[in-house]
């Protein structure tokens, strides 16, 4: 489930959400006012009246526009532009402003086009990394460069149970994922940082509400989604809800007839929730999102009929009943002890009963505690998470940022987590708990792209030692040795550095990941860890329980002062 492994870095400065909303601000002046400029007929004197006090010298749009021209004007120019487009390795030759008229977007792209006919698809499982998989496959097709197939990537360990590119003739694509890897000839992403990116990779990093934004409005030499799917695409992925008068219903509806769609903007709105919600209840079907990716064209219209088709051509749970099994859902979750109100925070333990298709929903709690301005989430495979109520308007309430209090909570007890040493074993076994031959595996790259300059015990570069050690650490774990496994064993990360890399969030929403690794302190040769009925808890969900009531504390705190 994607609410459980989620995980980037932390955020503390708000550039990216200021030129975001300048960017939207921007789209509506150019494409929606426009239009209604050009089409409607302005002979309504009430309507024409307030329209003219808003804008005339003095009105409140208009000084409130002035004043956005004075603060722009006031921020600190840009460093000179490099090329535009695709970052390349410092090797590489410089474009030209010629080249970039004859190509926009990924730099070289059409020597990579000259290198590549075929390539693959690598991109994570939502919304947005589905639409941008879509998004740049349309857009290197219009180079001559084939999508012969699609993969879902996943933080934890479906990330390292990704398959290898099934050729070298193949050019590997990452969209919408912070973490890098050497296969990748291309990586796209829109969060704040990156972890794991090789020299060699053609990338861009630009900060946006949505990586389809980015691939669609920016890299392409033109808009490959629709500029209303965009919007809604982006405020989807940030749920941004509250700005546009979405409520908790309509994120978890899942029943709407097609012939009712028209161009009436709610319905676009219905349209684009709707989908979001039936790819998120199919996305861990088999093969779903790969056949999703690989038959749409860009258009959430278009990926709504499809998911509606392979959804009967595969015999998946219909809409109907899968909101029969969500409102049982929620009223379950409504009489659920580990589901609470404590003021203004609601505070959950677990998801309740999650088998039954399309049962659960993220935004539950919101749905039955609209009135809380906060939801503290611990789950016991080892995550807690923070979060403000995305469908009121104001989000970060009285100023309180959820990741600063998630880093002050884990500094109570920084130097016990210090101390509390991971075996290299323990991080590789758990990485690839889903990996066949077939998969990339938990590799040197991936160790040293968390955890290079924090490891202990691992040899010099220069040694003889270092190559055997890299050598066993590129097996898969199923083909390592006991004796490959002890040496594993003796090279370790603090319990502190894991949860700092794997961990994170912003001022909205914030994860502290990979609590589970605090009773990982041995690696377990004889099987599986199992838990007796009865039996008392493990320490480290105790650990989870500990910083989830911490969290509540020092939110109230912050909320109080």
């Amino acid at each position: 489930m994607d609410i459980i492994k989620e995980a980037i870095g932390f955020i503390k400065t708000y550039e990216s959400e200021s030129t975001a909303e300048l960017d939207e601000f921007i789209q509506a002046v150019q494409h929606v006012i426009t239009d209604y400029r050009n089409t409607k007929s302005f002979n309504d004197e009430v309507i024409t009246n307030r329209i003219y006090s808003l804008l005339a010298e003095g009105g409140d749009l208009h000084e409130l526009i002035q004043e956005l021209i004075y603060l722009l004007e006031e921020l600190p120019d840009k460093e000179p532009a490099g090329p535009v487009g695709f970052r390349m390795s410092n090797n590489e030759s410089v474009i030209t402003k010629s080249d970039i008229i004859n190509e926009s977007g990924i730099r070289k792209i059409r020597e990579l086009s000259n290198s590549y006919d075929k390539a693959e698809l690598y991109f994570h499982m939502d919304l947005d990394g589905v639409v941008t998989a879509i998004a740049m496959k349309n857009y290197l097709e219009k180079y001559g460069i084939v999508v012969v197939a699609a993969h879902k990537i996943q933080y934890g360990d479906l990330e390292f149970a990704i398959p290898k590119p099934s050729s070298d003739g193949i050019m590997p694509v990452l969209v919408d994922f912070a973490h890098g890897k050497p296969m990748f000839t291309i990586h796209t992403d829109h969060h704040d940082s990156q972890a794991g990116v090789e020299d060699h990779t053609s990338t861009d990093f630009s900060s946006a509400r949505s990586n389809v934004e980015t691939i669609s409005q920016k890299v392409s030499p033109t808009d490959l989604f629709p500029n209303e799917d965009i919007l809604r695409i982006s405020t989807i992925d940030s749920a941004d809800y509250a700005k546009h008068g979405i409520e908790p219903d309509d994120v978890m509806n899942y029943v709407f007839k097609l012939s009712e769609i028209g161009s009436v903007p709610e319905n676009k709105w219905v349209l684009a929730l709707l989908t979001n919600k039936l790819l998120l209840a199919y996305k861990n079907k088999p093969g779903f999102l790969e056949k999703l990716v690989m038959r749409c064209t860009p258009s959430l219209l278009n990926i709504y009929q499809t998911i509606i088709r392979i959804a009967k051509e595969e015999g998946y749970a219909s809409p109907t009943e899968m909101k029969k099994n969500q409102d049982k859902y929620v009223d379950a979750q409504s009489k659920n002890p580990n589901l609470t109100l404590d003021g203004n925070i609601i505070i959950q333990y677990g998801g309740g009963a999650l088998f039954k298709p399309g049962s659960y929903d993220r935004y539950t709690p919101f749905k039955l505690y609209p009135e809380a301005d906060f939801l503290v989430t611990a789950w016991p495979m080892g995550l807690v998470q923070a979060s403000c109520n995305p469908f009121k308007k104001d989000r970060a309430l009285k100023g309180v940022n959820l990741a600063d209090i998630a880093q002050e909570v884990l500094s109570k007890v920084e130097p016990q987590l210090k101390e509390k040493m991971v075996p290299v074993s323990v991080i590789k076994r758990l990485g690839e708990t889903k990996a066949t031959e077939d998969s990339v595996g938990f590799n040197t790259s991936d160790l040293y792209a968390l955890y290079k300059e924090n490891l202990v015990n691992m040899p010099p570069i220069n040694s003889d030692y270092y190559n055997m050690v890299v050598s066993i650490i590129d097996t898969p774990w199923a083909k390592l040795s006991e004796k490959q496994k002890l040496i594993l064993d003796k090279i370790s990360v603090s319990m502190w550095d894991v949860v700092q890399a794997n961990s994170g969030g912003h001022k909205c929403i914030t994860n502290i990941a990979s609590l589970n690794f605090f009773e990982r302190s041995k690696r377990n040769p004889k099987g599986k860890y199992t838990k007796q009925p009865g039996s008392a808890p493990t320490r480290y969900v105790e650990f989870v329980k500990w910083v989830q009531k911490e969290i509540v504390n020092v939110l109230k705190e912050k909320i109080n002062s």
